[in-house]
């Protein structure tokens, strides 16, 4: 893609295209500014490559329009989505800021207050996405953009669930694998649990300047996802807290149910875990197994042996460790997630309680008299280790403080080193670098380089990288074994009698079991994916899972009746049936406006892939037109507003000389548009007043010497006659008036009343 083409260009009016900031894997992120707001935006444009694809842009949109309700301050927002024949986009804040990944680099392993700090605004952000029915599903440090506030944002939500549709694993695993769930690498069944395992890997990674996993591969890393038996961080930095460190690795556990349930249970100990740095959880750690060693700074001069969290927090404060039994309200933790489990290298829990059992008989074995001494310095030392860690607590504060609101900046100066020779020497038998960091990247076979010995480093010797910088290095594994080691073939694709028979003529004794699962993608009687995975190696005997495709899931219609229309549409393109939506709209009294009213197919109706499916949406009730009713009667007049379906009516009978139930008033003027259900009052006569008599009357008028103005008007002001012009001179004037009893009439001159005169009709 030419990521200059946008440059100068206004995209849809509004959007003035500035400059690059950011490119994935499917987009380019540019600097834009917004002309109707008149604000600085982010928009990311699709690659070529992905706007091409009509089935990639139609879940990108859908997903955008989701993600777009979002609205939280942990959240980068999404302002708007545009998805046209030339170009699809979405608008965004733009972030004035640097991703937890850059942070990270620069500053190495954070202490435990920052990584709890940044972690509780990820969970919060995840806590208001699952609340609306959304799974980030690729939660990383390049997704979590750090303000120069310390404030935290979280992005990309939904986005990584189009590019699950479209990518393998292979494609996006560069930037992802690392950091993906043990049911995603499975390919399996995703939901807000699988984000909770992704935040404890990150939180995993900034305590410990390294991921749980690492390989040759992407694939290698999602085996290890799979099987678990990530080391305890404390085995990489012993100065975390155990608190601290249990939540992280019961976030990481490699069974869903054996995690947190939701972002807020874990907030809720995260929290609990702030007011008290020094609490346990009841909840059991999972066994410890061999860990992959990497040359730490900390961890060399410590070297501690590994220990339960209990006796690691015991042993700091000098006494007996002190759990805390209590589980968080929000969700009750499953019977599995208290059960010892057997990790992939075989330990179990009940070897590490016989080391701790071993461990407090020797301590017990002290004399007492030891221990009443002792007891006495642990006083003295617990006195002063109190007020310096509360001193310390003070100017770690201030620093950090410092760090991001005094320098106005987030990292240490920027000092370098060079990197030193590795190449052929002992991995085992380095030194304790105090300037860098020395990871173990993988192992190779080498007939260059005995087993032992590193036979590559990245970045090479004599480069010169920041202080603190990783060092990835290979280490070789002896020369390769002159027996080759079989591998997975690719099966994906093949037919389920092809990759039977392919296995079988392997003759190494393979037990075959099968599992079917729908495939929108993969041919009905074709494989979907085995277990092993391509190229992991097999053995005699081994068991090889075929997944084997029954084709595109069926669906059936949900019931979205009386469902707000936004609703039930983003529950239909969850479906993953790439349905064409029709919407109409119909009045209903019966149905709020915006709610569905009814759909085309019905409820539990089949659905099939691509299928037309109609929504009908309230507009309201219907309205309609007064018709005018008066001087009808009332029966009469009755039939009529039926016939327009306006039922609402009531009638008051009132005293008038008109005819009886003539209808002589209606409380809504004629053509007034009202809803069907509008209340109308017909006033109705009783006929009980007499008929109106009519007479002549004659009014006197004073003398006047020029021409005027002569007017009558009634009792309530109504002119009865006039005003009209009469000549000077004249001195009475004969009016026809109608009406019963006595009435009062007043005389007016010139606009001027000049006398009252009294008539009486009965008279």
């Amino acid at each position: 893609m030419d990521m200059d083409k946008y440059i100068g260009r206004l995209l849809d009016n509004r959007y003035e295209i500035r400059e690059v900031i950011g490119m994935g894997g499917m987009a380019v992120v540019y600097k834009a500014r917004d002309h109707r707001l008149n604000r600085f935006v982010a928009v990311k444009i699709l690659k070529d490559e992905y706007s091409q694809d009509e089935e990639f842009r139609r879940r990108f949109h859908a997903e955008s329009q989701a993600v777009a309700m979002l609205s939280h301050p942990n959240i980068v927002s999404v302002h708007d989505v545009s998805t046209t024949k030339e170009v699809d986009y979405i608008v965004m804040e733009l972030i004035e800021g640097i991703t937890l990944r850059q942070y990270m680099e620069k500053k190495g392993v954070l202490n435990w207050k920052e990584t709890l700090h940044f972690a509780i605004q990820i969970a919060k952000a995840l806590e208001h996405a699952h609340s609306r029915g959304i799974v980030h599903r690729d939660i990383k440090p390049h997704n979590v953009m750090i303000l120069k506030n310390g404030s935290v944002k979280v992005a990309d939500f939904g986005i990584a669930r189009v590019m699950s549709k479209s990518n393998t694993l292979t494609k996006e695993a560069l930037g992802s694998v690392h950091y993906i769930s043990p049911e995603q690498a499975k390919g399996g069944r995703v939901d807000n649990r699988s984000d909770i395992y992704s935040l404890g890997v990150v939180m995993y990674e900034m305590i410990t300047g390294r991921p749980p996993y690492d390989g040759e591969s992407p694939v290698a890393v999602a085996i290890q996802h799979i099987n678990g038996g990530a080391p305890l961080p404390s085995t990489l930095n012993p100065n975390i807290p155990g608190g601290l460190e249990q939540i992280i690795m019961k976030a990481m556990s490699r069974e869903p149910a054996d995690r947190y349930d939701t972002a807020t249970a874990m907030l809720y100990d995260m929290d609990e875990f702030r007011k008290d740095p020094t609490m346990l959880f009841e909840y059991n750690l999972p066994p410890i197994d061999d860990v992959t060693r990497i040359h730490h700074p900390v961890a060399e001069q410590e070297q501690p042996a590994p220990r339960t969290t209990a006796e690691r927090v015991a042993e700091k404060r000098g006494e007996q460790p002190r759990v805390t039994r209590r589980m968080a309200p929000v969700a009750a933790q499953s019977q599995s997630a208290q059960q010892p489990r057997r990790s992939a290298s075989g330990a179990s829990r009940s070897g590490q309680s016989r080391r701790t059992e071993e461990r407090s008989a020797r301590e017990r074995a002290r004399s007492e008299e030891q221990e009443r001494e002792d007891a006495e310095s642990r006083s003295k030392i617990a006195v002063t280790a109190i007020v310096a860690c509360s001193l310390v607590a003070v100017v770690a504060i201030g620093v950090f403080l410092w760090a991001i609101l005094g320098s106005g900046s987030f990292f240490p100066s920027q000092e370098t080193v060079t990197v030193p020779p590795l190449l052929g020497k002992d991995f085992d038998s380095l030194p304790a670098y105090t300037q860098i960091q020395v990871v173990r990247g993988g192992s190779q076979y080498s007939a260059d380089y005995p087993e032992g010995q590193i036979l590559s480093q990245d970045p090479v010797a004599g480069e010169k990288v920041a202080q603190g910088s990783r060092v990835y290095v290979i280490v070789s594994q002896g020369p390769e074994p002159t027996d080759p080691v079989r591998k997975m073939e690719n099966l994906v694709e093949m037919k389920y009698e092809n990759a039977e028979s392919y296995l079988n003529g392997l003759d190494m004794n393979l037990h075959i079991m099968v599992k079917e699962e729908y495939s929108d993608t993969i041919q009905e009687g074709c494989i979907t994916r085995t277990e092993p995975f391509q190229d992991q190696p097999i053995q005699e005997g081994d068991t090889i899972t075929l997944w084997v495709s029954q084709g595109p899931k069926p669906g059936v219609m949900p019931n979205l009746l009386n469902q707000r229309e936004e609703d039930a549409t983003r529950y239909l393109n969850s479906l993953d049936l790439a349905l064409v939506i029709n919407r109409q709209e119909e009045a209903n009294s019966a149905v709020e406006e915006g709610r569905i009213i009814r759909t085309d197919p019905a409820v539990n109706q089949p659905l099939t892939r691509g299928q037309q499916v109609t929504i009908v949406v309230s507009s309201g009730l219907k309205k309609v037109k007064m018709p005018d009713v008066t001087g009808l009667s009332y029966s009469d007049a009755m039939q009529m507003l039926r016939s327009w379906e306006l039922t609402n009516v009531k009638r008051e009978m009132v005293n008038s000389d008109r005819p009886k139930d003539e209808v002589v008033e209606q409380s809504v003027e004629k053509d007034t548009e009202i809803p069907i259900n509008t209340e109308i009052v017909l006033k109705v006569s009783n006929g009980t007043l007499p008929q109106p008599k009519t007479m002549n009357v004659s009014f006197e008028i004073p003398e006047t010497t020029n021409d005027f103005l002569f007017a009558i008007t009634d009792d309530t002001g109504q002119y009865v006659f006039g005003p009209t012009t009469l000549q000077a001179g004249t001195k009475s004037a004969l009016v026809t008036l109608t009406g019963r009893g006595v009435q009062v009439y007043t005389v007016y001159i010139n606009g001027q009343a000049v006398g009252d005169y009294t008539v009486d009709f009965d008279g």
